[in-house]
């Protein structure tokens, strides 16, 4: 797990832009959470609305959203496919992203459309610190 800028990003997983990791199974499904930093940013989690199974979702597309004490942001797809499971846990406990964004806070499970070409719009751990300063710069703003 690499720590950067006091954010945690572990090494296996992908990242998207838009704060949302993706992990590949061993089935080839791929498991999608948000970011340390981002849920770091939005505080407690008070509510999390996501999208129902079976719905198709597409990379880089607001398919959800989520609130907190402070904001109400978005949930974007890091990638294309079926949605085949959500975490219904949150349903009850929507703090989980904030305890365990990595672990029992996953948001969703989506059987990959195209994951060859989505791969290539996300990026691992070596290049998320350029673009982890630039998010920090761009929050410290608001």
């Amino acid at each position: 797990m690499a720590l950067i800028k006091g954010y945690n990003f572990p090494d296996e997983l992908y990242y998207h832009k838009e704060h949302t990791w993706a992990k590949i199974e061993s089935n080839g499904n791929i498991r999608v959470g948000f970011n340390d930093f981002y849920q770091k940013s939005a505080g407690e989690i008070t509510n999390i609305d996501l999208p129902f199974e079976g719905d198709a979702v597409n990379q880089g597309k607001t398919c959800g959203r989520i609130e907190s004490g402070k904001w109400i942001g978005k949930f974007v797809s890091p990638v294309s496919g079926t949605l085949i499971k959500v975490n219904i846990d949150l349903e009850i406990d929507p703090t989980l992203i904030n305890k365990t964004p990595y672990k029992d806070g996953w948001l969703v499970t989506i059987k990959p459309s195209n994951l060859d070409k989505d791969l290539k719009n996300l990026f691992k751990v070596d290049k998320v610190e350029p673009w982890l300063v630039q998010e920090i710069k761009k929050a410290e703003k608001k």
